[in-house]
């Protein structure tokens, strides 16, 4: 997905939950549907758990009970910062609370 795409998508109107967004685009008729996702660095400090996330989020997303997701273009985006009582780091706790949130969404 390109980022004119993202930027459009980004605009809508968002479903939300505490620290995530998910922002849904029309349905794309004829082509396949795409997969946005945006962790920003000044959310997520460290490169190891931005790509957990998206590693995290990526899989959820495969998985059979996301077929909502099927036939739209959609941007998954983390709207707070993590690690803030953890010096930054993203522990366990807070990623199964932040998994649990994600589920939810999808």
């Amino acid at each position: 997905m390109n980022s004119a795409r993202i930027s459009e998508l980004l605009k809508s109107n968002p479903k939300t939950s505490k620290n995530w967004g998910l922002y849904l685009g029309a349905r794309s008729q004829g082509t396949d549907s795409a997969l946005g996702i945006a962790v920003a660095k000044k959310l997520a400090k460290r490169a190891v758990d931005r790509n957990r996330l998206k590693r995290f989020i990526r899989e959820s997303t495969r998985q059979p009970h996301s077929a909502i997701l099927e036939g739209h273009d959609v941007v998954i985006r983390l709207k707070k910062p993590i690690g803030q009582t953890t010096r930054g780091r993203l522990r366990s706790a807070e990623f199964n609370a932040l998994k649990q949130q994600l589920a939810e969404l999808i």
